[in-house]
């Protein structure tokens, strides 16, 4: 399998690492290339695993041959439920999988190199502080980004149209901090990094960021690192409505 390399994280922060990255690539599966994840999860074929690597990469596969399997086996048969239930149930049951799978491997881990239970409470608290792959997925790191949108459209007199990420208005609500500030602006900052710092990466499913480009949906109003979308702020100067991977291969389908 690609990405499939053997890779042993021996200490709490590399455990952390890896759960981050194989988390990455399963949301990524499920949310931006959600199109070509779904055309590969077919019924007819046999029972099928969908794997996160540690380089934020995913594979829908066959499970490993080998017996017990060198480290913990995603669900089996996640294709076998695709066509007898609505696509979004579909995802969201996959997403329960996937975060019982992640939660397997980096306790695997932990036992294998010997945690002791300061460092289990440790590596459980760092990975809780983290959306579950099903929030994302769900819709419940959604409602929280839309929740704080919302906040700001109205603490800023803004309407839906123009609170795009883009131009003067991307830097006023996300301003980047590339030159020396005052106490005043740094004020400022410190004020919207808390009214955003619950909105949530409809795609990465990670926290904002001041000192990050985002952009809007214009469908579903969830906000996106503009690195996780392929949007430059040079590009977003030019869309004048922005619709994300998700609602793009919605009506591609429908």
């Amino acid at each position: 399998m690609d990405g499939s390399q053997p890779y042993n994280p021996r200490t709490v922060e590399e455990v952390f690492r890896d759960f981050k990255s194989r988390r990455a690539g399963i949301i990524k599966a499920l949310t931006t290339d959600v199109e070509e994840f779904y055309q590969l999860c077919d019924p007819e074929k046999e029972n099928l695993c969908l794997y996160g690597f540690p380089n934020e990469q995913w594979e829908v596969n066959l499970p490993a041959e080998e017996v017990p399997p060198e480290l913990p086996e995603p669900a089996l048969g996640i294709n076998f439920a695709r066509d007898g239930m609505p696509e979004k149930d579909w995802l969201a049951l996959v997403a329960v999988h996937g975060d019982a799978w992640l939660l397997s491997v980096a306790f695997y881990f932990g036992a294998r190199f010997g945690f002791d239970k300061a460092d289990r409470k440790r590596l459980f608290n760092m990975i809780n502080d983290l959306p579950t792959i099903f929030e994302v997925v769900s819709g419940g790191a959604k409602k929280q980004a839309k929740e704080k949108s919302s906040v700001s459209n109205h603490s800023s007199s803004k309407s839906k149209s123009n609170s795009k990420a883009k131009g003067s208005e991307q830097q006023s609500k996300f301003p980047k901090a590339s030159t020396p500030k005052d106490d005043d602006e740094e004020g400022l900052d410190e004020e919207d990094e808390e009214e955003h710092g619950d909105t949530l990466c409809g795609s990465c499913g990670e926290n904002y960021a001041s000192d990050e480009f985002w952009i809007c949906c214009d469908i579903c109003e969830r906000w996106f690192h503009g690195s996780c979308v392929k949007i430059t702020p040079a590009r977003a100067e030019h869309i004048k409505q922005y619709k994300c991977p998700d609602c793009t291969n919605k009506r591609a389908r429908s």
